[in-house]
């Protein structure tokens, strides 16, 4: 048994700045949407913040590609 992921054995450290960059971009956009869906359930803006945090951690452990779209829709946002 292999403790460490097979992406993780993969990485080429040529990928870090770029990673580092778009890990940036990701956490300011959901802070945002973490805050707005929140407020549009009507619950306090943290609990956007606490429930936004384990999918993502989750996904980046386990998750199998590369490139995915972590976010919530905007028809999910929009209903209430």
């Amino acid at each position: 048994m292999n403790l460490i992921p097979d992406w993780l054995r993969r990485y080429q450290p040529a990928w870090l700045a770029d990673d580092l960059t778009a890990g940036m971009i990701v956490t300011v956009m959901l802070i945002a949407q973490s805050l707005t869906c929140a407020l549009l359930a009507g619950l306090p803006p943290e609990v956007g913040l606490y429930a936004s945090i384990l999918p993502i951690a989750a996904y980046s452990l386990f998750g199998s590609g590369m490139h995915g779209q972590r976010r919530i829709p905007n028809a999910l946002r929009l209903w209430k």
